[in-house]
């Protein structure tokens, strides 16, 4: 349907004017959400793999969420990780 908002277009195969061989009205429909790339190779991989959850029943998509939510928290664990430069000490000084 033009004009239909993203996740209410019908099914492949499916126009609602008549019933066709092969068509599904509960099959999942692709949500075309656009992900633009950030940059980080380890961050990118895991918004595309939200991709994958467009070719599942919605029961899946638990499944997909968690592993990229995970994989992000990964990914941003890894920067606190990562050693920055020596802060430094300040000089002891005694006060009598």
């Amino acid at each position: 349907m033009p004009g239909a908002a993203p996740g209410t277009e019908p099914a492949p195969g499916c126009d609602g004017s008549e019933p066709e061989p092969g068509c599904d009205p509960a099959a999942p429909v692709p949500l075309a959400v656009p992900r633009v790339p950030t940059g980080d190779a380890d961050v990118d991989a895991r918004l595309q793999r939200l991709a994958d959850a467009d070719h599942l029943a919605t029961d899946g998509h638990v499944e997909v969420y968690e592993d990229v939510h995970r994989g992000l928290r990964d990914a941003l664990t890894a920067l606190d990780a990562r050693p920055g430069p020596p802060v430094p000490v300040p000089p002891y000084r005694h006060r009598s």
